[in-house]
Order: C-alpha cells, then sequence, then structure tokens
C-alpha cells in the first residue's frame, strides 16, 4: 500500500471521531509523508498554526488511527510543508472528496410542509429538514446553571413530543438563544422519529401566510398543512399581537393540534401574562403548560460560549482576551458572538490576532455608552507611541506573558527567544536604533546577535503566518 493510500485510511477512520467542519478545516492538504524503522510516522501539515492545533488537539485520535492501519506505527510526529498550503498543490489529501459519498439524496416532500433529506454517513443515517437550521441542535447548544432548565424540558421534549410538557412555551429576552433551543427540537424529533412531521415557523411569517391565503380565498389549504403535522414550532409569538384574523386561525390549529396530542413549541419575549395585543384566550393555553425562562448566561457559561465559537470561526484566541469578552458583554449572547465574529473578521483582514485592546475598541464601537471593564480604553487612546526601547519591551514581554527581565536575561528556550529576536526586530524597525545599542539594551549582547535576530525574524516574516499576526498585534498595541 502506498503512503497515499494509508493515509486515506487513516482519514477514513478518523472521520466519524471529529466535526465534519473541524476535519475538513485541520486535515485539508495533509500528508502522510514516510514511517521510519523507528515506528515514527511523519505527516505533513501545509502550517504551523495546522500543527499546532492537530498535534494538540487529535494527537492521541491521530496514533491511533495510524497503529489500526500499520501496526508498527509507534509514534506521530508533524513537519511543515509549505508547498501543502498552495491551491494548485495536488500532494495533500483532499478531504472533501472524502464527504461526497455522504452527499444528501432527497427522498420525500412530505404535505407541503416538511421538505427532509436523509444523509447517509460515516455517523450514520440521520433526517435532516431544509426548515431546520441543522446546527441548532440540543448538543452545541452550551448549557449552564441559567439555561438548564429549558434545555432539559426541550431534550424531554424530543424524546417524547405531545407528553407532559405540551404546550412548551419558552420566553425570555432576545439573542439568548430560544430560537436555537426551539430548532433543536425539531432536529432531535425527526432523528429520534424519522416519520413525524415537524413544522417551524415564526409568527411573522405566519401572518403573511394567513393574508395570502385570505387573499387568494385558499383557506382550506392552509387549515390543511398546518393541522397535519406531529410537532408544531412558532417563534416569536408576541408578533400576533393586533393581528385578529391570525389569532383566530392560531387558536383554531392549537385547539386541533392540542386535543390530537400533538407537541406544541412557542417562543416569545415575555411571559404569557405580559403579552400585549393577544386574545386571552390564547394567553390561558400558552399558561396551562410547561413554561420556562431563559435568562442571559453568567460568566462561566458566556465563556465556554466564546470557546465553543471559537471552534466554528476556526479560530484560536487568547483565554485572556475571550475573559475580556465575556466580562463586558452582559446584553445577549448574539451580542457576544457578533464581538467574535468581528474580532476575528479584523484579525483575519489586518493579518494580526486578537487583543484585549482591539476587542476593547470594537465593544466600544457598539455601544459608546457601555464602561470598559478592566481597560481604560480612552487613557490607553491618548497614549503616547512608543519612544524608546523599553517600551518596547515591555509591549512585547507582556504580550507574550513574560518578564523583560526574561527578554534580557540568557534563557535559550525557543519561549522566550522567539519574543527576544522579535523585540530586537521591533525596535530595529520601528525606532531605528543601531545594533550595537540594542545589544547593550539586551544585557550587553554583541550586535552580530542582533543583526541575525533582525533578520532571521524579517525571514521567518515571509512564511510564518502566524508571526506576521503577532507582530502585527504588536504594532497596534504600540499604537502604529
Amino acid at each position: 500500500m502506498s503512503t497515499k493510500d494509508l493515509w486515506l485510511s487513516v482519514l477514513k477512520r478518523l472521520m466519524p471521531t471529529i466535526q465534519k467542519a473541524q476535519f475538513i478545516t485541520w486535515f485539508q492538504s495533509t500528508v502522510l509523508v514516510e514511517i521510519k524503522e523507528d515506528g515514527t510516522a511523519i505527516v505533513g501539515v501545509p502550517t504551523v498554526f495546522a500543527m499546532n492545533w492537530i498535534s494538540s488537539k487529535y494527537q492521541v485520535k491521530l496514533l491511533q488511527a495510524l497503529k489500526e492501519v500499520d501496526a508498527t506505527v509507534k509514534n506521530v510526529e508533524y513537519e511543515v510543508l509549505g508547498k501543502l498550503a498552495d491551491k494548485e498543490s495536488v500532494e495533500g489529501a483532499d478531504v472533501k472528496e472524502l464527504f461526497k459519498e455522504t452527499d444528501d439524496k432527497k427522498i420525500r416532500k412530505v404535505r407541503n410542509v416538511n421538505e427532509v433529506t436523509v444523509s447517509k454517513g460515516s455517523r450514520g443515517e440521520r433526517v435532516v429538514s431544509k426548515m431546520l437550521n441543522e446546527r441548532y441542535t440540543l448538543d452545541t447548544f452550551v448549557v449552564g446553571k441559567d439555561n438548564r432548565l429549558p434545555h432539559a424540558v426541550c431534550s424531554a421534549v424530543s424524546e417524547n413530543p405531545g407528553g407532559i410538557y405540551n404546550p412548551l412555551y419558552i420566553y425570555g429576552d432576545v439573542g439568548l438563544g430560544k430560537t436555537h433551543l426551539l430548532q433543536a427540537v425539531g432536529n432531535e424529533v425527526l432523528r429520534n422519529f424519522p416519520d413525524k412531521v415537524v413544522k417551524y415557523i415564526t409568527a411573522e411569517k405566519f401572518v403573511s401566510e394567513v393574508v395570502e391565503a385570505i387573499g387568494r380565498r385558499n383557506m382550506h389549504k392552509f387549515k390543511e398543512q398546518y393541522r397535519n403535522v406531529d410537532v408544531f414550532l412558532l417563534d416569536d409569538v408576541q408578533f400576533f399581537a393586533r393581528k385578529d384574523s391570525s389569532q383566530q386561525e392560531f387558536f383554531h390549529t392549537f385547539n386541533e393540534l392540542y386535543d390530537a396530542n400533538k407537541q406544541i413549541v412557542i417562543t416569545s419575549d415575555r411571559p404569557p401574562t405580559e403579552l400585549q395585543g393577544l386574545d386571552e384566550r390564547l394567553k390561558s393555553r400558552f399558561a396551562m403548560g410547561m413554561v420556562v425562562e431563559m435568562l442571559f448566561p453568567d460568566f462561566e457559561t458566556r465563556l465556554a460560549i466564546l470557546q465553543d465559537k471559537c471552534k466554528d470561526f476556526e479560530a484560536i484566541i487568547d483565554p485572556e482576551v475571550l475573559s475580556f469578552v465575556a466580562s463586558n458583554v452582559h446584553n445577549s449572547v448574539r451580542e457576544l458572538e457578533g464581538v467574535l465574529r468581528q474580532a476575528v473578521a479584523e484579525s483575519q483582514l489586518s493579518d494580526s490576532v486578537p487583543t484585549i485592546r482591539s476587542v476593547a475598541e470594537i465593544i466600544k464601537r457598539l455601544n459608546k455608552a457601555q464602561e470598559i471593564i478592566g481597560y481604560d480604553i480612552e487613557a490607553k487612546r491618548t497614549e503616547m507611541i512608543v519612544k524608546q526601547a523599553t517600551d518596547v519591551m515591555a509591549i512585547v514581554a507582556k504580550y507574550y506573558g513574560l518578564s523583560v527581565d526574561d527578554l534580557i536575561g540568557q534563557v535559550r528556550k525557543k519561549e522566550v527567544m522567539q519574543p527576544r529576536q522579535i523585540c530586537m526586530y521591533l525596535i530595529k524597525q520601528e525606532l531605528n536604533e543601531s545594533y550595537e545599542k540594542i545589544g547593550s539594551t539586551f544585557g550587553g549582547r554583541n550586535h552580530t546577535t542582533v543583526m541575525h535576530a533582525c533578520s532571521k525574524t524579517a525571514e521567518d516574516l515571509k512564511k510564518n503566518l502566524r508571526l506576521v499576526r503577532d507582530v502585527n498585534a504588536l504594532k497596534r498595541e504600540m499604537g502604529l
């Protein structure tokens, strides 16, 4: 078996153990270079970023898969091959091709209500509705103490639709995850009961369909499609306010489904008793079932959400930066995701990494009245651009979690040497100090040492994207 075929066999064994998006992101354009006589498998990856992520997250799984294919493998090491990052290169594995065998095939359209597909992939057969966002599942919902009850109730409903939690009414402020849980119920029901008919719709869309049906004098067809479902999911019921025809139609639909033991799940931004402009008959029916409130998540849950979103965005962000965001965003989970999305976008466009300073500026842009905790953004804006080498050294040391003494000292470990060389490079580039003076600042080092550090950093910047982002982030911290 060639190394290419062997590597494809390894990847096929890994596929069921890693989420599809993550698998494609980190194993695309990888290659098995060789298996040495001592049992060490050398895996080629396109970037240092990919090497660090795979080695830290998937080392055990990868080694196990390699051993299953070749029992002589005892260890796995990585080699960064820049040519694999070339889009025209055909040497690396195209893992997207592995998923083509699992392409969805449309199988049916149910009563003009729920168009579904069946996916026959490495994770087994599953039913997916085109009406629902398949990313919204109970597994992808981050559970904390403030939303544990809504999650538990939705899980129970998914396992036994039409049971004791019927109707289920979920309420809370905007951006807390109500729609996520509502659609998750639909996805889980389809997974557990593929033959069930699920209908998801927003109240606004329901009103539009009522108006259209009345205009076309086609209410019979409208009623038929809504009253022949097994699970009815209605989002943002507060939009029914003062829309009498829609309320009346929904009232009759509700009664027929409830009497037939069909599951009804409703979301709103307020409890049933506080709904304005709604028929009292509807409010009383909402309140007769299970009513649960979605609360804004605590700090730990917000931090967990950010970490989970980083995986979706395929971004690695300093934990201190994520903690800073979690501490300063207090309005909604949607805003939390928005800040993170902008931070990732800015870092990609400017080839830098998100820092506390950059995310503080994003938060302030989104809400000028907000008080930033843990960072005086106004004071930082008025700070002068670095004027001397010690200013640069302080910024670099803080960025890498070191002390200035570490940079000046004689430690030759990589985690200290690289920041030291970057610091020398920045002092030379931005302050234009002589090599002799920089060497003197760094504990009396020879000017040739400084020259080597500057030239090495300059060369590394041509091929190391992570280093480019670090240097650009440092320049931003320096006010440049």
